[in-house]
């Protein structure tokens, strides 16, 4: 048992680590009841709620995205390409593209297949895709496949693959340097990145498929899906990406929206960098290595989203890493590594979340103890809060979170309970440090330590303390688990 830890304990774990520390020839069964006597010998009066076993669970998470394993969308339109503006006609589409004057819209069918980059040049057109199935623009495996280099165009219902391969060059099948333009009903397959936003303002994509290179075996070495670069006021809603780096990335892309866009099969979900003031709500994130990855970012609303077994290397529902004033509400992170991961965060607002069945609820690390976590139902997570920051984090004087299996008592009936709760106890705290004592969890050592924690003073050990947790549960958690 580290030193580190038995500090980090106060005087009770100091205790119990000093006793561990002088058996060290003893089985760890003996050891737990040494560590249980000296807990024992320090006891008081006061009654705080641990966690008891009743919490546990081995019952699988069952949830479906909706979302195929593998898109099967054939070959797309087949016939030679067509493109119309202002009455005539072209069997290529730069020279169409060339001819449109402001206003116009090029309409597009059949099938393109460029030899390089296409270009839209002119401000306010609109190149729409006609017909009964997508019209394609194949680009060549080099570079870009279609630029927008103008103001206020529109780019709508085509299947646009087959960018380069570089992602150096930042290769992309849509790259997008005009302001106020639209990207939307779009199919972007086989591409490095899918859609980049160049450092220009108040451009939407929308209701877009984008699906990267999975034959690129490192997630890493692929593009992002959308790529917001200096891209203030973008909107990026309703959109479905898998197969890229991340879903989402933003670099410097203040005053963002991001809404009801579901990520899946990816490194990052979504990806913050220097991003001031975006709202990201209604998402869904799933079977990514971490569903929402949050940095270095001030000011965020991250509301109603959803992040489900999320388990990869980095294994968060969401991450928050040197993020501040930001409130995180109404959210569910179900099945993850950890449920939310606080690093060097500060003054953030989490409450009304569902954190139920991560292998860790909320880690809070690096200094990340002022924060507001309350309204929030906790169940079914091996570990409800880890706290390595040091001292005693103490949440909500007045209104706290449900803790299933917590066992609190409201006396006046009020939906509150008067007794403290201290979600992770001593002993969860010992198995963090030594993954052993977790094969003596039913014993009557384990038994007689947290019988002792229950009757000694909250100020007497680190880690965190709900003082006013919830009766009842906010969220129904059960809809998340197979019934049959």
């Amino acid at each position: 048992m580290s030193g580190g830890l038995s500090a980090d304990l106060g005087p009770i774990g100091a205790a119990a680590a000093a006793a561990v520390a002088t058996a060290r020839g003893l089985r760890l069964d003996a050891l737990l009841a040494v560590a249980a006597a000296a807990l024992l010998a320090l006891s008081a009066l006061t009654v705080v709620a641990v966690p008891t076993a009743a919490d546990a669970t081995d019952t699988e998470i069952s949830y479906d995205a909706g979302v195929p394993d593998e898109f099967d969308f054939g070959s797309g339109a087949a016939a030679d390409g067509i493109a119309r503006v202002d009455g005539e006609r072209f069997d290529a589409l730069a020279p169409a593209l060339d001819a449109a004057e402001a206003g116009d819209t090029v309409t597009v069918s059949g099938r393109f297949d460029p030899e390089s980059a296409v270009a839209v040049e002119t401000p306010n057109v609109t190149v729409r895709g006609v017909g009964d199935r997508l019209p394609v623009v194949d680009g060549s495996s080099e570079g870009d496949v279609l630029v927008v280099n103008a103001s206020g165009v529109t780019v709508e219902r085509l299947w646009v693959r087959n960018s380069g391969y570089a992602t150096a060059d930042n290769d992309a099948a849509v790259w997008v340097d005009g302001a106020r333009s639209t990207v939307r009903d779009l199919r972007v397959t086989n591409t490095t990145f899918g859609v980049w936003v160049d450092g220009v303002a108040n451009v939407t994509v929308a209701n877009t498929t984008v699906v990267g290179r999975d034959e690129i075996a490192s997630r890493s070495d692929r593009g992002n899906g959308i790529q917001l670069w200096e891209a203030t006021g973008a909107r990026v809603v309703n959109n479905r990406i898998t197969d890229a780096r991340d879903g989402i990335y933003y670099s410097w892309a203040s005053d963002v929206v991001a809404r009801n866009n579901t990520l899946w099969d990816l490194r990052y979900g979504v990806h913050y960098m220097y991003s001031d003031r975006c709202v990201l709500a209604d998402n869904t994130a799933v079977d990514n290595d971490a569903g929402y990855a949050l940095m270095i970012s001030q000011d965020l609303r991250i509301v109603d989203n959803l992040a489900v077994n999320n388990t990869g290397q980095s294994g968060h529902g969401i991450m928050l890493k040197s993020i501040d004033h930001t409130t995180v509400r109404g959210n569910h992170f179900v099945g993850n590594g950890n449920g939310v991961f606080f690093y060097n965060s500060l003054d953030n607002e989490v409450s009304h979340n569902l954190f139920a069945g991560n292998d860790v609820g909320v880690h809070l690390s690096a200094g990340s103890v002022r924060e507001r976590i309350h309204h929030n139902t906790f169940v079914r997570n091996d570990l409800a809060v880890r706290a390595d920051v040091g001292g005693q984090v103490t949440w909500n004087e007045s209104v706290g979170n449900y803790w299933g299996g917590a066992g609190v008592r409201d006396v006046d009936d009020d939906g509150v309970a008067e007794s403290a709760y201290r979600p992770t106890d001593l002993v969860q705290r010992l198995r963090q440090d030594d993954e052993r004592v977790g094969l003596f969890a039913a014993s009557p050592a384990v038994s007689v330590v947290r019988l002792a924690e229950r009757t000694l003073p909250v100020v007497e050990s680190s880690g965190v303390v709900d003082r006013r947790p919830l009766v009842d549960p906010e969220h129904d958690w059960r809809r998340y688990y197979d019934r049959d």
